[in-house]
């Protein structure tokens, strides 16, 4: 009797300190699901960076707000073929071309300069680019970043024997504010008001200052492609009367260590200075310049 006694004894102290273990675990379960919601709710409240709103320096034909970051050199390919109305004898455009080569590297997060060449005129050009402002999340939220952009360009081709320049003449300038947005991991919008100075202009249907504003967006359809577009209106004047407001449309393909470009657009040049106030191409009459851009990354200075 004593033996069954203890059997059931101990039978009922086990299964008392299963429910007290059961109970315990429940109560540190509750604990750890408290500490993980004070987290989130604190997550809120800390500022973070929006990343990658575009996936290069470049759109189409516009530059976009994102720079190469500190110590890092891009290496950028620009090319434009001819006008698929060219017809087949130019081999619907692909037998002309127009080419640009370039450089940028970012002195810091924030500043970056470039340079580069067009055969479009033979045209040098140099850029500053500052990330004046840059979207976040959490406290002190910023809803846009903001880059501003100056350029300037200078053609080398020759003067004809009975022009008289000087060499102050082949100077122009663009300056920008590159205003952007990302509403979502798919979409990203820019606006870009844009300002062009040129020193000389060959004909008085031109003016030497030319004010445009410039839209783009990029629109990610799967995890390495994106749909790409900009736009350039021409505000009221001489030069909005003769020439027409720039189109581009394209895809953004990423292939791992870089993003490859391909567009189709009616402007032929590849810097501020020659597409937003020279483009003469009808975009919808077939004057459209088929292109690609590829960049190339390097690692100048390793950041710490």
């Amino acid at each position: 009797m004593m033996l069954r006694n203890f059997y059931t004894s101990a039978l009922w102290g086990g299964l008392l300190a299963v429910l007290l273990l059961a109970g315990a675990r429940p109560a540190r379960a509750q604990d750890d699901l408290l500490n993980q919601l004070e987290q989130q709710t604190a997550d809120p409240q800390k500022r973070e960076v929006v990343q990658a709103t575009f996936k290069g320096t470049h759109i189409i034909s516009s530059q976009s707000v994102e720079t190469p970051g500190k110590g890092t050199l891009a290496f950028l390919i620009q090319h434009r073929f001819g006008t698929l109305n060219s017809g087949a004898y130019n081999f619907f455009g692909l037998d002309q071309a127009v080419l640009r080569l370039s450089f940028e590297y970012g002195l810091s997060d924030r500043l970056t300069l470039g340079v580069g060449r067009s055969s479009q005129n033979k045209t040098f050009d140099g850029f500053v680019k500052y990330r004046a402002l840059r979207q976040s999340t959490g406290a002190q939220a910023m809803p846009v970043s903001v880059t501003l952009l100056a350029s300037s360009a200078i053609t080398t081709l020759k003067f004809a024997p009975t022009e008289k320049r000087d060499d102050v003449s082949r100077l122009s300038y663009a300056y920008q504010a590159l205003i952007a947005r990302k509403f979502s991991p798919s979409l990203s919008v820019q606006l870009m008001p844009t300002l062009i100075h040129r020193n000389y202009v060959d004909t008085e249907a031109e003016e030497n200052d030319v004010y445009a504003l410039g839209g783009a967006l990029r629109q990610k359809i799967t995890k390495r492609l994106a749909l790409t577009a900009d736009y350039f209106y021409l505000l009221p004047g001489n030069t909005a009367d003769n020439f027409r407001n720039t189109i581009g449309v394209g895809v953004d393909i990423e292939t791992g260590g870089h993003v490859f470009q391909l567009h189709l657009t009616n402007a032929q040049g590849m810097i501020e200075q020659l597409y937003v106030p020279r483009t003469s191409g009808n975009f919808f009459n077939g004057d459209i310049y088929f292109g690609f851009n590829v960049v190339r990354n390097f690692t100048v200075k390793p950041q710490l």
